[in-house]
């Protein structure tokens, strides 16, 4: 009778005491990441623990909606800016736009006393085109128009970009090269906020930052992202560190063709996998516009871009590097690669908020230290057989303990352990581990992501880096073999530098002291 009344107990959680020791349980839908092990830390929101820098904020500040306004009307008044377009006109086509962009680049330059440094990125491509069963193919120079601020770093550059071409893609086709395209929103909208970022930085920042700044208006981008990808394999080419490359792209509409408004949030777009760089830098914006812009909303979206479309961010991600892609909250293809995506159309106090976000984001990755790189997250599995018979020994964790490491960032002061639950979207809880590159974290990391950051003397702080790597896919089994790894390793493997470990053995060695000690 005794033992039905304990089993009932159990079953019914009457009596929970009688089903062996207590237990502190985390409920879903709870925003308390409980400690596990390590206590140390605290507690965050979406601005992830960043803080807000007086000088960005200054920035912000100088902004200005009627200097975008005016690049805008710049833009349409060449009438097209096709990348077929005519290029020996002063008055239309695409040549007459870029070498209008280039002179506002070093108008702004003369200025700052030279601080930006203005040139043309070309190269002559082939594009080609389906039509029907046939492959038109064409050549076109591929015009970038660039502007750079050094840093005191030259080899890092964060890529800020906009589209100069147009087209009435949906009309007469990407090849036509004489209608009036105006590309009043896309992407006239995002390449004048890119020449605004310009013109902004080289007056508050004319020494430069820490990292080298790229503003950038590139084109072909309605033919095939040509001279995105141009410029981002030059850059990888040249030896140069990508920190990350970002495109504004339709930046200006804010009614959708029903009547509805949306002039107080933006969407970026941020590529798979959940722990890409990628997906780091959209939440690294995202927490940025907490601090900076309140009353500005950024929307993360977590995919590559809209759904079967594209933007110039892609060939960086293509190469491995963070990318992203800003743009408006409201789309209305009825104003895009057609004659009515017109002037009249653009909200240019709506361009220039979205410029501020690109302000925040450029300066505060600008300012900040490197990510560290080859962050790793090794298992301490159980120690091995004792000979003699004896228990394992106490530095042993039985797999719930992990050695973290990563390399030492140029100019960083001291960094910051991140932890968030995998259903999370960002990140949760940050702990300060000082001016090392290892430690040892008690959490049941199986159930959870960590990420380090570096923190520079004025409290900027990088994108994070996010661990452990993902378990690998197990290969396809073979006739009559055994198929794929299983049993006790697993996929994930046991070694060093494999960012997640199997139920092997503990790294070599003591393990470092706890995370944030």
């Amino acid at each position: 009778m005794l033992l039905n009344l304990r089993v009932a107990a159990c079953l019914g959680g009457v009596l929970l005491s009688a089903c062996g020791a207590s237990a502190t349980i985390a409920r879903p839908g709870s925003n308390s990441l409980g400690p596990v092990g390590s206590s140390s830390g605290r507690n965050i929101d979406e601005a992830a623990g960043l803080t807000r820098d007086p000088n960005i904020a200054a920035a912000l500040a100088d902004v200005d909606a009627a200097h975008i306004r005016h690049t805008d009307s710049m833009l349409v008044s060449f009438g097209t800016r096709n990348t077929f377009s005519d290029t020996v006109s002063q008055t239309r086509g695409i040549g007459a736009a870029r070498r209008w962009i280039h002179s506002e680049f070093e108008r702004y330059s003369r200025d700052c006393g030279g601080c930006l440094r203005v040139e043309y990125n070309a190269k002559v491509q082939e594009i080609r085109r389906a039509q029907g069963r046939d492959t038109i193919v064409r050549s076109a120079n591929i015009v970038d128009v660039l502007a750079w601020l050094p840093g005191r770093d030259t080899s890092h550059v964060i890529v800020m970009s906009g589209h100069y071409d147009s087209c009435v893609c949906s009309a007469g086709g990407s090849f036509d090269s004489t209608s009036t395209a105006p590309g009043a929103d896309d992407d006239g909208s995002g390449s004048s906020a890119v020449v605004e970022l310009a013109r902004v930085f080289s007056k508050r920042f004319p020494k430069g930052l820490s990292s080298s700044i790229i503003f950038v208006t590139v084109a072909s981008e309605e033919q095939g992202l040509n001279g995105a990808r141009q410029l981002a394999e030059w850059l990888h080419q040249n030896g140069y560190k990508v920190v990350a490359g970002m495109t504004d792209d339709i930046v200006g509409n804010v009614t959708a063709e029903d009547g509805y408004t949306d002039s107080t949030s933006m969407r970026i777009f941020a590529a798979d996998p959940d722990n890409s760089s990628s997906r780091e830098l959209g939440r690294y914006v995202w927490g940025l516009d907490k601090i900076y812009m309140p009353n500005f909303d950024v929307l993360p979206v977590w995919r590559l871009d809209r759904i079967g479309r594209g933007g110039d961010h892609e060939p960086y991600v293509t190469l491995g590097d963070p990318g992203l892609r800003f743009t408006e909250r409201v789309e209305n293809y009825n104003r895009q690669h057609l004659p009515t995506d017109d002037f009249a159309h653009v909200n240019f106090g709506y361009v220039a908020n979205v410029a501020r976000v690109n302000a925040m984001t450029v300066a505060s990755l600008a300012s900040a230290p490197p990510t560290p790189a080859n962050a790793r997250a090794t298992r301490q599995g159980r120690a091995g057989i004792d000979p003699t018979g004896a228990t394992a020994t106490p530095t042993s964790s039985g797999g719930q303990a992990w050695t973290l490491s990563w390399d030492a960032s140029p100019g960083a002061t001291s960094y910051e352990l991140l932890i968030r639950r995998t259903t999370s979207p960002t990140w949760e809880r940050v702990i300060p581990v000082g001016n090392v590159t290892r430690c040892t974290l008690k959490r049941q990391l199986d159930d959870e992501w960590a990420g380090i950051r570096a923190v520079g003397p004025s409290g900027a702080r990088s994108m994070a880096a996010s661990m452990p790597a993902p378990n690998a896919p197990r290969p396809a089994p073979t006739p009559g073999g055994r198929g794929g790894a299983g049993g006790r390793g697993g996929a994930a493997g046991t070694g060093a530098g494999t960012g997640a470990a199997g139920r092997g053995a503990q790294p070599a060695g003591p393990p470092p002291a706890l995370c944030g000690a």
